[in-house]
Order: structure tokens, then sequence, then C-alpha cells
């Protein structure tokens, strides 16, 4: 207690302090030669319309970038050089392809979509650039971002995503965040109308301990009023989001609230002065050895991108001199100059700031490597360097161009999808920066700088391969492309509208993904003969994909993402225990608000509602194995499709209506702490052999589908993440049934695989993908699946891949879904068991001798014989039985060898 009063105490002095030292002026001095040269080589990097290449690909340029390169340059006195940038959005008229989703499904009623951050984002960039906030691409910015404001309901005081069109108000999920709160704050503070409800949603997101979180995660709640959802949740604040684990420090988040809440000061709001107390003594204490900051949850080490935010922050806020100070140096060292770099790789180059300093050292003998990083880098970094706070830059601050603007283009990446999300070029976590609402992962990443759209990944000789690049500082912008739906093309031209979905689709193999097209397929790299099979199978596995983070197919000439194979894809890899930033890359592509919207629920084609519950599955799993905030809110929309019997329904015109045992155990797997009747309705469908079905409506059965068993079998094994080792007695909660059903549904794997651990096709040919699974959900019951890995590992192809059916008669060509397939196979275990993953078994056999009695009953006994050791009384019973036998037949014997001999001798 007196500890407790004592550290309170000291907080409270600390805080003190800090507010005594914010009232004075003292300001560190800022560093306006670095920055102009950064501004210098950024504007060498714009295509001569002001563009960027998106490097996720697309018809449309990366919009939230081009506008962090834009505040850069003005915040280097170097704003004549961004012009290009201003004139492009403004008198081009393409500042709508940004906030609305009208720039990629024209003539839709997309127009009416309003991505709020974007929108706050963009008005800050009208202020910036001296041009007219109030009519920018012919909207009136300041109207349209107060408009983002919601003024009721639960998302009260948000600069939120949302429509103006009732009747889809359902397909637009509100995925606003920090960034575009405290956009929205500081662009209506630069005109003087500071925006109270903003203001105070912006502060229930700091913790008491002075940092804020970057998301508004929902929590359930027993409240009542219009901030409560109507099936009991509300948006928490950050100390209520703490128990949870929804509310992780963040640095990108803090330094970007620091400076709208000093904007809004500025502007004349009260009441600020402690919060921004609060949030330099944290940004004080955390600052590391080396004068850097780190982002986020992934992106903890410090990193230019992060620090240029945060220094930028504290120098507006003042009284921080000593750290900014610090910062700038840290930035600084990681810029390269002509002092040291005249005569290396960065002699052309000078200006460029890495994202750290270890990424700058090995440009000076390798070059650079992944240039959207160093431009996201740079252009968040100059802010600290220059020290202009953004609501100068916003009234007109930042000091006059000092020079005109180049013309010199870089070489630009092929188009691919149409997303603004940025991408990142890194084997290091993503970071995030001073830009506006994502979805709820905001950046994915790409390990390549050529003009091609897919990566060539090379395995190394160990068991994992690891990448050297940094990763790009993302500018967390707004991920505001209209989600794909199910599937939706996702390469509409910018000015066409894109085909509706059809209910066919490319022919799944049995992992459910898709075979993608030749063209999103780069030709894989020569794979070194020393590399283990699941090196050479994972760099496979990522050479397939497209930006490197996604898979697509092409039908009837149109390109589709396929995000059910980029799922398996993420799964695949977790088990290989390979390509973590491929990993990474795929795993925040799924969980961007547009992907989430088109895998799930069917966005934009859908009517208001839809879901899909195995995508949402297997989103839940990839967000967990990230540690994504946004894994609760999956799988609180996939428990609204089980229904009181258990079952799990989709929702809408595209629903799944194949209820398979592998959907719905994937369903089971993603609700496994609370799995509800589902569980139960999967026992009920067990056939007499121990196997289960391949659908879910097989009431009874005699024998059932290997695939569908191994599927029930991993899922009636799971639980919520433990340390402890699975039991061999019944689990806690585990009735005598469950027990029973599972002993007997393993022992059935047990009969198809050979001896060397392959099942086999009528033919007598290895099926690859059946033995992959059926070796994985054995290995969770705790039983070997090294024989299978050992023949599977032989069957690697030359690129890493497998072949379709057997070798001998295949015409050499790997096949991606069989060998997507594999993964588990060759890695010799599931993905449920490999490293970070949100289960594991409850479960392994052998069982004790008193739950193998309980488990062999019923019709169960014959399969669970099989996988479980007899009982020593009925061993010695049978041994005993074998010795009354033998002793019979020697007695018979001895008494035909008697009357043989009698009955042939002479009278």
């Amino acid at each position: 207690m007196r500890r407790g009063y004592q550290a309170a105490l000291a907080f409270a002095v600390s805080v003190g302090v800090v507010a005594a030292l914010l009232t004075g002026t003292a300001t560190a001095a800022g560093d306006r030669d670095a920055a102009q040269a950064n501004s210098r080589w950024l504007a060498t990097k714009l295509k001569p319309d002001g563009t960027l290449e998106n490097p996720a690909g697309g018809q449309l340029p990366d919009h939230g970038l081009m506008l962090d390169v834009l505040f850069a340059m003005y915040a280097a006195g170097e704003g004549q050089r961004a012009e290009p940038i201003a004139k492009f959005l403004d008198e081009q008229g393409h500042a709508t392809d940004y906030f609305t989703w009208d720039g990629f499904i024209p003539g839709a009623g997309f127009d009416n979509v309003i991505v709020g951050g974007a929108t706050a984002k963009t008005l800050v960039a009208a202020e910036v650039s001296g041009r007219n906030p109030r009519s920018f691409d012919g909207y009136d910015l300041v109207a349209e971002t107060k408009a983002a404001i919601m003024r009721n309901g639960p998302d009260k005081g948000r600069v939120s995503d949302y429509t103006k069109n009732p009747d889809i108000t359902g397909t637009v999920s509100n995925n606003a965040n920090m960034f575009g709160q405290a956009l929205g704050v500081i662009g209506l503070a630069a005109v003087g109308e500071n925006d109270q409800l903003a203001i105070d949603k912006l502060l229930t997101q700091q913790c008491s301990e002075g940092y804020f979180r970057i998301f508004f995660p929902y929590i359930p709640t027993k409240e009542t009023g219009d901030h409560v959802t109507p099936d009991g949740h509300k948006v928490s604040t950050c100390d209520e989001g703490k128990p949870l684990d929804l509310s992780p420090s963040d640095g990108d988040a803090t330094g970007i609230a620091l400076s709208a809440m000093v904007a809004a000061r500025k502007a004349g709001a009260t009441g600020l002065d402690a919060p921004i107390a609060k949030t330099v003594s944290w940004l004080l204490g955390n600052q590391s050895a080396g004068g850097g900051w780190g982002g986020g949850v992934g992106t903890e080490a410090p990193n230019t991108n992060s620090t240029g935010m945060i220094v930028q922050g504290l120098a507006d806020a003042g009284g921080a001199a000593a750290a900014v100070d610090k910062g700038v140096r840290f930035l600084k060292s990681a810029q390269a100059n002509a002092a040291a770099d005249a005569g290396n790789r960065l002699a052309g180059e000078l200006g460029a700031i890495a994202y750290n300093p270890a990424s700058y050292e090995a440009a000076r003998t390798s070059g650079i490597s992944g240039l959207d990083t160093w431009i996201r880098a740079g252009a968040q970094a100059s802010l600290g360097l220059a020290q202009i706070g953004f609501y100068s830059l916003a009234k007109g601050g930042a000091q006059p161009p000092t020079s005109s603007v180049s013309e010199t283009p870089t070489t630009s990446s092929e188009t691919g999808s149409p997303t603004s999300t940025p991408t990142s070029t890194t084997s290091e976590p993503v970071p995030t920066s001073t830009t506006t609402t994502t979805t709820t992962t905001t950046t994915t990443t790409t390990t390549t700088t050529t003009t091609t759209t897919t990566t060539s990944v090379t395995p190394t000789p160990s068991t994992s391969s690891q990448s050297v690049s940094p990763p790009a500082p993302s500018t967390v912008t707004v991920t505001n492309t209209p989600p794909a739906a199910k599937p939706v093309p996702d390469k509409p031209a910018p000015k066409t509208v894109a085909p509706k979905p059809k209910k066919t689709v490319t022919p799944r193999a049995s992992t459910g993904a898709r075979v993608p097209p030749p063209t999103a397929i780069a030709t894989p790299v020569a794979v070194p003969g020393t590399a283990t099979a699941a090196s050479r199978l994972g760099a496979y596995l990522t050479n397939r994909l497209v930006g490197g983070d996604h898979v697509e197919v092409t039908e009837d000439g149109k390109t589709y993402v396929d995000y059910d194979a980029t799922a398996d894809l993420v799964l695949a890899l977790r088990a290989l225990d390979e390509q973590p930033d491929t990993v990474a890359r795929a795993s925040k592509f799924l969980l961007t608000n547009e992907a989430v919207q088109a895998y799930a629920h069917g966005a934009p084609y859908e009517q208001s509602g839809a879901a899909y519950a195995e995508p949402l599955a297997k989103l839940v799993l990839v967000a967990e194995f990230a540690k994504a905030d946004v894994a609760g809110q999956l799988r609180a929309d996939l428990v609204k499709l089980r229904g009181v019997d258990g079952k799990f329904t989709d929702i809408g015109s595209f629903a799944d209506a194949d209820e398979t045992v592998e959907r719905h155990s994937w369903a089971v797997l993603a609700t496994a702490a609370d799995p509800g009747p589902a569980v139960e309705l999967l026992l009920s469908r067990q056939c007499a052999d121990g196997t289960f079905p391949k659908h879910l409506d097989t009431a009874e059965c005699g024998s059932g589908d290997l695939g569908a068993t191994a599927a029930a079998v991993t899922a009636l094994a799971a639980r919520p993440h433990t340390d402890a080792a699975p039991s061999t007695k019944r689990p806690d909660g585990w009735t005598e049934r469950r027990v029973s059903a599972f002993v007997s549904a393993v022992g059935a794997l047990g009969v198809r695989p050979t001896g060397e651990g392959m099942v086999t096709g009528e033919a007598g040919e290895p099926d690859v993908a059946l033995s992959a699974v059926v070796a994985a959900a054995r290995q969770i019951a705790g039983l070997d699946a090294s024989g299978t890995a050992r023949s599977l590992g032989k069957l690697v192809q030359a690129d890493g891949g497998f072949v379709k059916g057997a070798v001998a008669a295949s015409d050499g060509k790997t096949d991606f879904p069989t060998s997507l397939a594999a993964a588990q196979g060759v890695a010799g275990r599931s993905w449920l068991t490999a490293a970070d993953s949100p289960l594991s078994p409850a479960i392994r056999l052998p069982l004790s001798q008193p739950d193998i009695a309980a488990a062999v009953s019923g019709t169960q006994v014959q399969a669970a014989a099989a996988q479980a050791p007899q009982p020593p009384w009925l061993i010695w019973g049978l041994v005993g039985l074998a010795g009354l036998l033998l002793a019979a037949a020697i007695v018979l014997v001895f008494l035909l060898r008697r009357f043989i001999k009698t009955k042939g001798a002479t009278p």
C-alpha cells in the first residue's frame, strides 16, 4: 500500500515537473539543412505528376505517402517541390480518390463512402499547401471532417469511416484510429474550429501512464445508453482496455496525439496541460539510450519513422530540449551525407534517410534496398529534423520554399490491386506514422524494389529464412480501398465499374486454396542443395505471392485476390516456421479493413450484414497469431453466426451453402475459448468407425472422410494456448463422449497411412495433401509424424514445390495448391503447435489406464483399441488362455499318435 502511494506520488511529481518545464519556451534547435537535403532526395522519387507508385500495386498511387512527402517538404521550407502533389489532388481532382471509394468503382455510389482519417489528412494537406480547405477538389474539407465526427451513438466523438447513403450503411465498418483522430483535431484547430467532442474522445485513448494506444476497441459492458451497441458493447477507454490486453503502448500514436493536443491548445482549447505533461513524461521515459523511439506492437525497436514523429511533437510542446537534440542526432545517424558517403554506394542518394542506423550502414556498401522504406522513413524523419509542429505547418508557419521542383522520377513498379495501404520492405516490424485511420493493421510489405509485382526469395540452409531489409516505416495511411467481394476483382481500372462477383470460382484443392494464374507467379530462384525441405517449400510459397503479401487468381480475364489461399499460406508458413517476414506481410494484408470486408463480408456487393464463418474463423486465427487487436471483433462477428444448435450459418447472397465438417472445424477452432454447442454438434456427426463425414448434415454414417476426420481431430483437441503440457487424462471440461470420439478418430487416422507415413490413392500413388493433414492431426494427438515429413521431403522438387499426383506420371511442373497443402506434412506438425500459436492441444495419446477404459466404449471400441494399449489384466488373460490352448493341443497330438500306432499293429 505504501509502495503504491509512493509510486503514485513520484509519478505526480514527475508530471508536475514536466508541466512546469512546458510553460517555458526553450526548444532544441532543428536541423533544417538535413531536412532540406531529404526533401531534395524525396523530390527525385516523385513522378512528374507528383504521384508515388503504390508498392502494393494498383492503378491508384499511394496518396497517403504523397501527403507525408508534402508535409516533409513544407516542414523543410521546400514547399515548392510539393506543388505537383497538391496540384494532382486539387486541380486535377484526385483527392476524392483518397478519402472516398469513388476512385475504385466510379458511378456505383461509393463517392458517398467517406474515410474519416483520409478526409482529415487531406484537410491538413490543403492547409499546409496554402490552398483553400473549404474548396479542395470541390469539397469543403472542414465540413467533411466535422461530418465524420460522430455526434451520438457508440462512436460519439470519433473521426469515423461512414457512408452518407443509408442503403449501404452495413457495408462500411468504422476502422478509424488514433492517427485519423489526431489529424482531425489538428485540421480543425488550424481553422480555429476546435471540436470538443473529438478532443474529448482523443483523451479517452490516453492510459494513466501517459501513452496513447492506436485503436478504439470495443469491450462488453452492462452499461446502458446510446454509447452502447445493441449487443452490449462500448468503445473502451485506454485504461478499460488494459485488463483485456487491448491497450498496448504505441509510440507513433502517442507522438501524433501530442501534436494534436498542442494544436488544440494553441487554438484555445483548455484542460490539456495535464494530458500533455503526462504524454511528454512518458515519452521522455521511453527514449532509447541511442536517442530514438520505437512505435507500437511489432515496431518497438528504435527507428527513424517513429522518432521523427515524436521529436516533432516534443519540439512543438517545448521543455524537452535535451531529448529532442538526442533524437535529432539519432535521425542524422541514419542519413546519407556528403561528408561520409561521397565515395560509396550512397553517393547518388545524399539526403536519404534509412529506417535505422544499421540499415544506413548496410546501404553504404550494398546500396539502397527497399526504396519505399526509405521514402517513408525520410518523410517522417524530416518532421523531426525540421521541428515545425503540425499546427504551425497548417497555419503556414514553415519557411518559404528555397528551390525549384525536381522533375526526376524513379522507375515505377507495375500496377496491381487498387489499395492505398502502404507496404514495407523489411524483415523488421513495420512501423506506423503520422497518417490517418487505417484498417486494423496498417501496412503490408514487399521484399524487392524491382519492377515486378512478385518477389523471389532464396531459402537459407538453416531451418528458417531471414531477410535483411528494414521495414517500411508505414505512414499508417488510410486503407480506403473498397473491399473486394467474395471474390471481388481487386484490380478494376480506376474509372471503370468492377464486375459483380460470381458464384462459381476456380476449383479448390483439398486445402481450399485456389490455383493462382501463371501471371501471378514469379519464376522461383534456384534452391541450394543444403537447404531443408521446409526452407525450400517456404521459399517456394513466398515466391508465389503477388506484391509479397497475397495470392491472386484470374478468371475470365479478371484478376482477383485469393484471400482464402493467402490465409492458408500464412498458416502453412507458421507450421513450417519459415519466412517470418512473409508471414508478417501477408497477415497485415489480410487484416486490413478492405481485406476483412471482402473476404469475410463480401463487400461491397453484399447487402448489409453479410458474414461468412470460415473466412472469419481463419482471420481470427491469423489475427491471434499476429496478436492483432482486431481478433476480438472478428471472433464476435463469428459467434453471431452460431445458432443454438451449434451450427455456424453464413449470411448473404454469396453464403457458403456447402456446410462441411472442415468448415465447422475452423469455426470451432476460432471459438475454442467458448465453443458453446458447436463441439457437441461435431461429436454427433461421428461415423461408426470413428471417422467423420465430409458434410455436417450427415446424421448417420458407417465410414467417413479422412480429410474431414483430420479437421475434426484438430478441432476437438484444441484449447486456448497454455504452457501446460497436453493431458494424458480426460481434460477438465471434457465429457467422456468427447474423449472417446477423439481417441477413436485418431485411431481411424492410423488405418490408411503406409509404413512411410503416407496416405496413398486408389492407384497406389501418394496423396500429398491428405498425407499432410493426417500427419498434422496425428501430431496434435501426440503421435509421431516424422515418417510423413521424411517421405514428403523426398518429393520436394527443384523449385521447392510439389507436383500434383504421382511424380513419375507428372510433367515435372509443380502445383501451388498441392505444395500449399503439403506444408504441415513437411513440417511434421500442425500449425496449431507452431510458435506463437493462439491454441494448443488439450490432450495427447496414449491415455492413462482409467481414461482408456472410459474411452473404449460403445461403438468406438474397435477404433480406439487400434491406438490405445490394452490393460494388463486383459493382456495376461490372453496369455493364459493361449497357454491352455497350447497344452490342450499337445495332449491331443499325444493321444492321436498312440491311437494311430495301436491301430496299425498286427493282431
